[in-house]
């Protein structure tokens, strides 16, 4: 299918979502000219689903950004693009990759399937006041938004050793297809960060994003 979704919001940022139905072949030709850097990564991943995944996001740079575009990674894995001042965040499962970029805010993004079997992150990401949030109905998905938006804020911190539960704190919110959340990131001096961001629910998945 290819480009699932491109949209503009209306604080400057681009997400662009890839559908993940073409072989890996199909997927190279599409993005030709791959960059050197990302041949040699292709080289070593042993995985199939792992190339593809690092294609699809290859070829939503090249629709995002028409010009050449490089990217790299710092020590902590945090994506960056080497030519240019925008700020990056990406994230893919199975079936779809995610992109958002933005000028100059700080970005994050993650997307998960609801097939997925969550029972790990209500033991260990949840708070206690997170935890007698949760619903009976539509519990999955609950639980899958409370991890997007965890995973959302963890990859725009950049930080190391991030204590989920402690430390990113997501306020009450009933699921919906779509909808905003607000949070709290507590740095380990106990000096608070207050964020906003958006999710939507498609095709048995969960995309959460946040800008600033």
């Amino acid at each position: 299918m290819g480009l699932y979704s491109l949209k503009t919001l209306d604080n400057g940022a681009r997400i662009a979502v890839w559908s993940i139905d073409e072989d890996e072949d199909h997927l190279r030709q599409i993005c030709a000219p791959i960059p050197t850097e990302e041949l040699e990564e292709l080289t070593i991943t042993k995985s199939e689903q792992r190339r593809k995944e690092k294609l699809a996001v290859r070829a939503l740079l090249n629709i995002l950004f028409p010009e050449k575009l490089y990217m790299g990674h710092h020590d902590n894995g945090k994506p960056y693009l080497q030519n240019t001042a925008d700020e990056i965040s990406i994230t893919h499962t199975k079936n779809f990759a995610a992109v958002i970029t933005h000028p100059d805010e700080m970005v994050g993004i993650d997307i998960e399937a609801l097939d997925r079997d969550f029972s790990a992150v209500e033991k260990k990401a949840l708070s206690e006041d997170e935890l007698e949030d949760l619903q009976d109905k539509n519990h999955n998905l609950q639980l899958a938004i409370y991890w997007c938006a965890k995973e959302a804020i963890f990859k725009r911190m950049s930080l190391y050793g991030v204590d989920f539960a402690e430390q990113i704190e997501i306020d009450r919110f009933t699921p919906h297809d779509d909808g905003e959340l607000e949070a709290v990131f507590i740095h380990k001096d106990g000096e608070e960060e207050e964020f906003e961001l958006e999710y939507e629910v498609f095709r048995n998945h969960v995309l959460v994003w946040m800008v600033g």
